[in-house]
């Protein structure tokens, strides 16, 4: 059995190619890697066949994890099976996906799955430069979400 896990933000060039490395390393460590099928999109085009933004690849460097990955779009394809995990990166994402798409059995918010309260949403850094805070945000999340998802899949 494979597991689907697809994270999502605005324009899969900062937050979700993050989340996408950050929860393929903690898989590969985990030793689970065969179990999973990992990749990330966003809602608008702008960026589809870019590479991640420069601080989401020197934030992931800094932290040893790889990704070479190019931004694409969600299609309709990316949530055909319900049993995927769709993880978006905030609100206005997961609302964007269900006007667009209807509502998944399995779409949540990165953070539903995080240790700390002050965050539901992941902000995005684009504007901000805020890359090693969202990196922080995104780490505590995606442990949480393999820890949700041994659970639930008996791994």
């Amino acid at each position: 059995m494979t597991i689907n896990v697809l994270f999502v933000c605005l324009g899969n060039i900062c937050r979700s190619p993050m989340a996408e490395a950050v929860f393929q390393q903690l898989v590969n460590d985990a030793g689970l890697s065969s179990q999973f099928r990992i990749d990330s999109a966003g809602t608008g085009s702008w960026h589809v066949g870019e590479k991640a933004h420069p601080g989401t690849r020197k934030i992931l460097a800094e932290h040893n994890i790889a990704y070479n990955g190019r931004a694409r779009q969600v299609t309709a394809q990316d949530l055909a099976d319900p049993k995927t995990y769709i993880i978006t990166m905030d609100r206005s994402n997961s609302n964007d996906l269900r006007r667009q798409f209807g509502q998944h059995a399995n779409q949540y918010r990165l953070l539903d799955f995080s240790s700390q309260q002050a965050e539901t949403d992941v902000p995005d850094p684009y504007y901000t430069n805020n890359f090693e805070y969202v990196y922080q945000l995104v780490k505590d999340g995606c442990e949480g979400l393999l820890k949700t998802i041994r659970e639930r899949e008996g791994l």
